[in-house]
């Protein structure tokens, strides 16, 4: 006996998001309506990825009830004007059509296309709207046209248009889920004496690193002529690709270490050190170390917690970099 396949079977983790989409595609399956769908997701926790599959359950849905819908993709930092947006992809794709408009990194609209979405996209019980701009007319039927949004910057897309939609955040992945994506990533390489665990926390919680990294592991073993990979392979790739620990990067490095020779240091201190600005500071190279609890901030500044200090000895201990 067959097993019916189910949606999202083959997307590893995102548990909660899953059950969310699953629920809306039953209620498009029975009404042919799906409210705006706004993904929420760290770099790499796969927004883009589950939003494509919803647009494919979707269209499949629609083709048992005889309807044929298509997926329109549109990374919105593309689009320059609403003239842009109008005339390169909706007159083009939507107009007396049935589709899934898929707006990926929405936080990069331009102002005016996100206020025209807030009529286009306005809920009522009529589920569609009228849109109109210089001779254009747009008659938005919602069980024609459905709406994913996907970003990584929820703080920067419009108040109003996110109120629009039913947010869904996805959450970075677990040890066990990221040892999963790569062992599935590469299914012909047995993995020894739970080498994983020490390799799955340099992802950084994303399902792209860890995908990235088994292909690293794969082209090692392809050169190596082995199917076996243990830790004495993963020194070497680690040495070889200077993978840090917790998967740190070199700018994230210097600041553990300007910390660990000054103690506390103002950000602006910090910053002089590193030779960046404060807000790079603050976005590129301070917020996974707060993330994984290596550095502090009180009243005196940024410090080094014991986790961070005990990382940086590790590090001193085991390479010179």
């Amino acid at each position: 006996m067959t097993t019916k396949p189910t949606p999202f079977q083959d997307i590893i983790g995102q548990t909660a998001a899953k059950k969310q989409l699953n629920f809306y595609l039953r209620g498009f399956d029975a009404t042919g309506i799906v409210p705006h769908i706004m993904l929420v997701a760290p770099k790499g926790a796969g927004k883009t990825m589950i939003g494509k599959q919803f647009g494919r359950e979707m269209k499949a849905l629609a083709q048992k009830h005889g309807i044929t819908k298509k997926i329109v993709t549109i990374n919105c930092a593309g689009i320059r004007s609403l003239d842009s947006f109008l005339n390169d992809y909706i007159i083009p794709y939507c107009i007396d059509d049935d589709c899934v408009l898929f707006l990926d990194e929405c936080s990069e609209l331009p102002k005016q296309v996100a206020m025209a979405l807030l009529t286009i996209l306005n809920p009522n019980k009529d589920n569609r709207n009228l849109f109109t701009y210089k001779d254009f007319e747009w008659d938005v039927d919602f069980k024609r046209i459905s709406f994913v949004f996907a970003t990584t910057e929820a703080q920067d897309v419009f108040h109003a248009l996110m109120d629009r939609c039913e947010r869904i955040d996805l959450q970075e992945y677990s040890i066990e889920e990221i040892s999963e994506i790569i062992t599935t990533s590469v299914p012909d390489i047995k993995f020894k004496n739970n080498i994983l665990k020490l390799v799955a926390p340099t992802c950084k919680g994303t399902g792209r690193k860890a995908y990235q990294i088994a292909q690293k592991m794969q082209q090692y073993c392809a050169a190596k002529k082995s199917k076996v990979f243990d830790k004495k392979d993963w020194d070497k790739l680690s040495d070889e690709l200077d993978i840090l620990p917790l998967g740190i990067n070199h700018t994230e490095l210097k600041l553990l270490r300007i910390l660990f020779r000054y103690n506390n240091c103002r950000l602006t201190n910090l910053a002089a050190k590193m030779n960046m600005t404060k807000a790079s500071v603050q976005r590129d190279a301070e917020t996974y170390l707060q993330q994984k609890n290596l550095i502090g901030i009180d009243t005196q500044g940024r410090f080094l917690t014991k986790e961070g200090r005990e990382l940086v000895l590790n590090i001193n201990e085991s390479r010179t970099v």
